[in-house]
């Protein structure tokens, strides 16, 4: 639960409605996963059904035929996040996700070349609030801010509101949402088989012609979800400078939702700009799994996608790199909450082919009742409520953070906390692991490897991922012998090389003294 929290902190979406997906059968069958040989043939014919095919735009797209259930899942993944928002404009991408479910042209308003004409003077006057503000104008600001309130009305006399999901909801659609991180950002529903076409029309023009409006109302909900999950969080803070102090470079620093600040300064220009920028159809990649016909997708995809001019291929920007770090840091923060234990080190991308021990190692710590942390930190020590750690944080695309955290026991310290998990960390360095816990941890990863394609969504969502991070979807279906491939002296190795002091952030939450 609380590796989910931590996740979520970083990971912020829409949440329009989270219903349910069809179910992928042939690939139900995690919990014999012991047996990995035996699932090859049922992962082969998922193989065998796989057909991709690339626009003359650069659009992609990836079709899993299944007709075991009249429904169809899509992802439309944009290879853009938080990490490539420009300084100053942190939260843009989060901030464009909202947006594009706002509508277009031609969903979402009654009359769009009127309510054009008032967005256009909203902006205009909310520039000009910006001015007096800094100028400390009073009565300017009075005097502007009662035209905008007055605009603002006036232009939502034009909205449809939630027209979008108005009409994927009555056409039987489940599970409409998005998602931005780090690393990306992803659109998702479901939908009858006999609604491709419908599906077809709505994500085309949704990003073919799209309208932002709402923007400034949407910015108040997404300030108050900052609010929530950041400001009002003593863990949220906590997260946010724990990050800040990990990287001293990389955009992983940065929270995705965006500062406070970065957000109130935010212009409808700037979106646009963004989305021109991150969105042109060759960052896009489409996966779509179920009941379909890929010769009828790809005739549909040419006719509604294939409209998209090609993007202008600007140069691409050079993502900063993160400088291997010398010394140990540390961030405390005092705030009225129980005390948290943060442990983080700098770790490989997920291209690495190290990055598969990553994830064993902390199967082997964290894993449920029987893992290693849990039964020290937990129960033997007393240390800890909770203690988990895993890697990939913030992010995967880019080398990132193998994360430990813990909730401190009544009476016991961070400090306590941090003894005992160092104890742990050494242990991986100095001792194989036991062949019969490897296989434990292995069987058990393979599980959750499996039960995450088990639904027309999660296959979708995997398959785009592993295609866009990793460069091949066919990467996805080699995970199994990557795991089974993962040794004890691998594990060493890894432990040997990542659980240094010097590649060691600290991130102490301690509660006021009064």
């Amino acid at each position: 639960m609380l590796k989910g929290f931590f996740r979520k902190k970083l990971l912020v979406g829409c949440c329009i409605a989270v219903l349910g997906c069809g179910s992928f059968a042939p690939i139900a069958l995690a919990e014999t996963a012991a047996t990995s040989p035996s699932i090859q043939p049922y992962l082969d014919q998922v193989i065998e059904r796989i057909t991709e095919f690339t626009l003359d735009n650069g659009l992609q797209f990836i079709v899993l035929e299944d007709n075991d259930a009249p429904v169809v899942s899509f992802v439309t993944y944009a290879d853009v996040g938080g990490v490539d928002e420009p300084e100053g404009k942190t939260g843009v991408a989060h901030f464009l996700e909202h947006l594009a479910f706002k509508g277009s042209t031609n969903l979402g308003t009654t009359d769009y070349e009127a309510e054009k004409v008032l967005l256009d003077q909203l902006d205009v006057v909310f520039a000009d609030l910006q001015a007096a503000q800094a100028a400390g104008n009073e009565q300017a600001i009075a005097e502007l801010e009662a035209k905008f309130t007055a605009l603002q009305a006036e232009a939502n006399e034009y909205v449809v509101q939630n027209a979008f999901g108005q009409v994927v909801e009555s056409a039987g659609g489940v599970g409409l949402n998005a998602a931005t991180a780090a690393d990306y950002t992803q659109y998702f529903y479901s939908f009858p088989s006999n609604k491709l076409e419908l599906w077809m029309a709505l994500e085309s023009d949704r990003f073919l012609d799209p309208v932002f409006r709402e923007f400034y109302k949407e910015k108040d909900v997404i300030l108050e979800e900052r609010r929530q999950r950041t400001d009002n969080s003593p863990i949220g803070q906590m997260v946010e400078a724990f990050l800040d102090t990990a990287f001293v470079t990389h955009p992983y620093r940065r929270p995705v939702i965006g500062y406070n600040e970065d957000i109130r300064n935010l212009t409808r220009q700037d979106v646009r700009d963004f989305f021109v920028e991150h969105y042109a159809p060759d960052n896009l990649t489409i996966a779509i799994v179920g009941d379909v016909d890929p010769e009828q997708v790809q005739m549909m995809a040419k006719a509604y996608f294939g409209r998209f001019p090609k993007g202008v291929k600007s140069v691409d920007a050079v993502m900063p790199m993160e400088p291997p770090q010398t010394e140990t840091r540390e961030v405390t923060l005092e705030l009225p909450t129980q005390p948290w234990y943060l442990e983080g080190y700098h770790a490989p991308a997920v291209t690495d082919p190290d990055f598969v021990v990553y994830d064993i190692i902390s199967s082997i710590l964290s894993d449920g009742r029987t893992s290693r942390l849990y039964k020290s930190l937990v129960q033997e020590e007393q240390v800890a409520l909770n203690a988990q750690g895993f890697g990939g944080f913030p992010g995967d695309k880019y080398p990132n953070l193998m994360l430990f955290y813990a909730l401190t026991a009544p009476g016991k310290t961070v400090d306590d906390v941090a003894v005992v998990l160092g104890r742990e960390l050494e242990k991986l360095k100095t001792e194989l692991v036991d062949e019969k816990e490897l296989e434990r941890v292995k069987t058990q990863a393979r599980a959750g490897l499996l039960r995450s394609l088990d639904s027309n969504m999660g296959m979708a969502r995997l398959l785009v991922s592993y295609e866009v991070t990793t460069g091949d979807w066919r990467n996805l279906f080699q995970r199994l012998d990557q795991i089974a491939a993962v040794t004890a002296e691998d594990i060493q190795r890894v432990a040997q090389e990542t659980f240094v002091p010097e590649n060691r952030t600290i991130g102490k939450l301690l509660p006021v003294e009064e």
